[in-house]
Parts: structure tokens; sequence; C-alpha cells
């Protein structure tokens, strides 16, 4: 059983982000629920990497003295799952924004498909999507971009260590993939529909696994929050 001392000297919790929540409002939910139903004052609470809202799955968050592990679970390798929608992009490179352009998507078969994954197998290079939270000039990308500015954007190196496709019924095309630290899948769904001579845009993304933590193991907020509440209850 889990007390607030026990959350003050430090936890790794697992959370199942849920779709359409940021990972800082996730993290907000967490610190209210230990201080409103553990009577805490203050604790020092903080995520070892953050899921976009249109993203789901697992969220680490680290609380107490377990919030100095942060940056060594942050640098380990992490996988995903999810969906790539061929013959279409769209200016975030997933669903935040509309299309803005169709491209021809006659000539990619599944053999193509199989084979380009392999250019993006080891060492890569990668340019941050232009919504994205990196910043430039002091200001987020995202918010260059949503005012309607140009950026020069660097690449970055990333590495991906498997490159999986899982189903493929087109337009829609489902992966899995395993990589380091500072990869967007957003930008690997764009550069997979170049690669192909189209286009493409992430239509799904889950976070499975993060070094040995797995999203298996993982709670739902509400989840939490119930438990956090038994807890309180059992210890008065």
């Amino acid at each position: 059983m889990i007390s607030a001392e026990d959350f003050t000297n430090g936890q790794v919790l697992l959370i199942d982000k849920p779709l359409h929540w940021s990972s800082f409002q996730a993290v907000n939910k967490m610190k209210w629920v230990l201080k409103s139903k553990l009577g805490l004052k203050k604790i020092k609470i903080g995520h070892a990497g953050t899921l976009d809202p249109l993203a789901t799955g697992l969220l680490i968050v680290c609380t107490g003295k377990f919030t100095k592990k942060i940056p060594e679970i942050q640098g380990q390798v992490k996988e995903y799952t999810g969906t790539f929608y061929i013959g279409a992009t769209t200016p975030s490179y997933d669903l935040e924004t509309e299309i803005d352009a169709r491209f021809d998507t006659d000539h990619i078969s599944d053999e193509l498909i199989l084979k380009t994954t392999e250019q993006f197998t080891g060492e890569i290079d990668q340019k941050p999507p232009i919504f994205s939270a990196i910043k430039k000039d002091g200001k987020r990308l995202y918010e260059h971009a949503r005012a309607g500015e140009t950026v020069e954007i660097s690449a970055r190196k990333t590495v991906i260590h498997e490159f999986k496709i899982t189903r493929i019924a087109m337009p829609e095309v489902d992966f899995r993939v395993v990589c380091s630290k500072g990869t967007y899948i957003r930008s690997l769904a764009y550069d997979f529909g170049l690669a192909l001579n189209s286009g493409a845009h992430l239509t799904a993304l889950r976070r499975t696994k993060i070094g040995d933590y797995s999203v298996v193991n993982a709670f739902e907020i509400s989840k939490f929050e119930d438990s956090v509440v038994h807890n309180a209850t059992s210890n008065q």
C-alpha cells in the first residue's frame, strides 16, 4: 500500500495517457490527485518524455526524489505502434491540421512499402515537424507555424532500431517502430511518404515501451486516482 510518504520519497508511475490529453495535463491531474486526496502540500512530479495530445500510451511520471531519474529514463529506447495514411499530407504531419495535398498511390505495392522501410533503419537524418515544441529564435516551432512564419529547421541524427510494417490496407499502413530518444514518428510518416514518391501523414500513434517499462503495466489516470483514494481511505 503506497502512502503519502512513499510518493514524497519517490515513485516511478506508469500511466496510459488518454487521447487528446497533453502530457502536461496528465501530470497536473496526478499532482492534483496527490495533493487533494493525500493532503500533500508540496510534491515534486514530472514526466520522462512528452507524448503529443493525439498520441496515447506510456507516459512515465516520477515523483519526489525519483524526479532525478527523469533524464536517465528519457534517454532510453522507445517503442511505438501506429498508422500512416498513404497518399495525403498535412502541415503538422498528423491529424492536428487538415490535408493540404493529395498524391497518386497507384504505383505503390505491398512489396514497395516493405522495401522502403529499409531506408529508415539505422542512423538517419530527420527534421522535426514545424508543429513541434522545439524552440527556434525564442519561440516554439508550433508558434511560428501558427503565425504563418517560415522557419529553417535543421536535421538531427536519430536511430531507428526496428521498423516493421504490421498491416497493409491501403491507404492505411500499420507499423511498429523501436527508436532512440528524439525521434519524431510524425516526421517518419512524412519522410516515408516522400520515399514512396507519394505523401503520408500519421493518423494514430501509441507508445508501448520506454526501455524495460511497458504500457501493459500502466494505469489509466482514472484508475490511478481510484487507487490513491482507496489507499488514503485505508490509511485513515
